[in-house]
């Protein structure tokens, strides 16, 4: 490894990269690292944080709604969409300064400015020249936007959050993550929002107790929700707004087109062409259970992998990989039972097998499910409601899935998650002492399950 100027270089400083260069280091390797867009990566910049900035900002809203229910008399209020810019980007320069000092505190060598390969060990970064003995990719997603006639007109997520004003209307196209939350997200400041999605239902991958439950509290929120809706063309009018055409031949008039449709692993560019690194159709780099992509000495993780993204994930697949490679240990990636939440209004909370997933896999489940009013709103007038939901092999009486819609869900179902990955059976649950009064506690004094909750 002497011959080379280090002994790793990590190109993209994600959660996924930055961690992985920061453990490498501390195993005594010689680290580089490159970014040409800003430190941190999609979830500091234009992910994770800043959505999750912007959720809180828009449920203020109703808290003040439901404040009067509690005795509190609030005069009128005014929304400032550009302070909150100001002070999410203050928060965001403050994040990015603390990933750059992590790797200047362990000793990681950075480059400012885009990375190419020059071959399998030769990496150009502006007009320096460096080689390394493995190279880890970690460049993470970019959102894409579908091929149509206007979709120069249309905005993405990543847009979203540098927004010079509020739309007096939106419309969102899509049915993930993203697409769920922003609705929320600009509904909540008063925003009139459209969310469009190509088919039946929302978060296809979700159990569909959650989905349905989900549509009806976006619903009550008065989201225009337009199921099978796929927009087949845009068009600017005179007056600056915009017409989205369904693929029916239906139309929306509004202010603001944001796409929500998917992300595509950030491979463009990067040389890859230059060595032998396998790709899916969709970009995604293949590789295997080390990391390692089929050119021996380079390596990938994180969502440019587009196995799980999640910015967690890509954490852990760092410790791993800095693990195996350089830490003397082999470590192997766990994808079972990897929890996860969505912050749209109510929060969603899952982790492990849907009731679909269940039934397909064991002979006989059991199912368990609770639908409720939270007590906080029985004096705040709203008419909000939460779900939760157990799923339990019947024959080993272990819970294999457990689901939530409902305030804080995300905080609950992480320790929720411990329970599953220990293999927590439905009797645990029950000899269980509950918190009282907490929505929690509903997940160890549901008794009764039911025939079935699908349908």
């Amino acid at each position: 490894m002497a011959d080379f100027d280090f002994d790793l270089f990590v190109i993209g400083v994600g959660s996924g990269g930055v961690r992985a260069a920061r453990m490498c280091a501390q195993y005594g390797a010689r680290v580089a690292t490159a970014e040409e867009k800003y430190m941190g990566g999609t979830c500091v910049n234009v992910g994770c944080i800043p959505k999750k900035l912007f959720v809180y900002a828009s449920h203020y809203h109703e808290d003040q709604n439901e404040a009067a229910g509690y005795g509190w008399e609030l005069g009128s209020a005014e929304f400032n969409w550009p302070r909150l810019v100001e002070n999410k980007d203050k928060e965001i320069n403050r994040l990015n300064q603390i990933y750059k000092g992590m790797l200047d505190q362990s000793g990681v060598t950075h480059f400012e400015g885009r990375a190419r390969l020059i071959d399998a060990h030769r990496i150009q970064v502006g007009d320096q020249l460096v080689s390394a003995d493995k190279i880890l990719i970690a460049t993470g997603g970019r959102p894409t936007v579908q091929d149509i006639p206007g979709q120069e007109h249309l905005i993405t997520s990543d847009d979203a959050f540098y927004l010079k004003s509020l739309p007096r209307r939106i419309l969102i196209l899509g049915g993930g993550y993203i697409a769920v939350e922003f609705a929320g997200i600009f509904a909540g400041l008063g925003v009139e929002t459209t969310l469009a999605y190509r088919g039946e239902l929302f978060l296809r991958h979700f159990d569909d107790d959650v989905r349905r439950m989900v549509r009806d509290e976006l619903d009550k929120k008065n989201i225009k929700l337009h199921f099978q809706s796929c927009v087949a063309s845009v068009s600017q009018q005179l007056d600056a707004t915009f017409v989205a055409t369904y693929e029916d031949g239906r139309q929306v008039e509004t202010d603001l087109i944001l796409a929500a449709t998917g992300r595509r692993p950030a491979v463009a560019d990067l040389g890859l062409d230059k060595v032998k690194v396998a790709l899916r159709d969709n970009g995604a780099i293949i590789i295997d259970d080390q990391f390692r992509t089929s050119e021996s000495n380079i390596f990938a993780l994180g969502d440019v992998t587009d196995r799980v993204q999640l910015t967690p994930v890509a954490i852990k697949e760092a410790m791993c990989f800095a693990s195996s490679q350089f830490g003397g240990v082999d470590s192997k990636m766990d994808y079972e039972d990897i929890a996860t939440a969505v912050f749209c209004q109510p929060n969603i909370g899952t982790v492990g097998l849907t009731e679909a997933e269940a039934r397909s896999k064991f002979s006989d489940v059991r199912i368990y499910l609770s639908k409720f009013r939270p007590l906080k709103h029985t004096l705040s007038g709203s008419s909000e409601q939460s779900l939760m939901k157990l799923i339990v092999d019947n024959e080993s009486d272990i819970v294999v899935g457990i689901h939530m819609v409902g305030a804080d869900a995300g905080e609950i179902i992480q320790g929720m998650a411990i329970a599953i990955k220990a293999g927590v059976t439905k009797t645990v649950f029950d000899s269980t002492v509950g918190i009282h009064p907490t929505a929690a506690e509903e997940f160890v004094t549901m008794r009764q399950p039911v025939v079935s909750a699908a349908g």
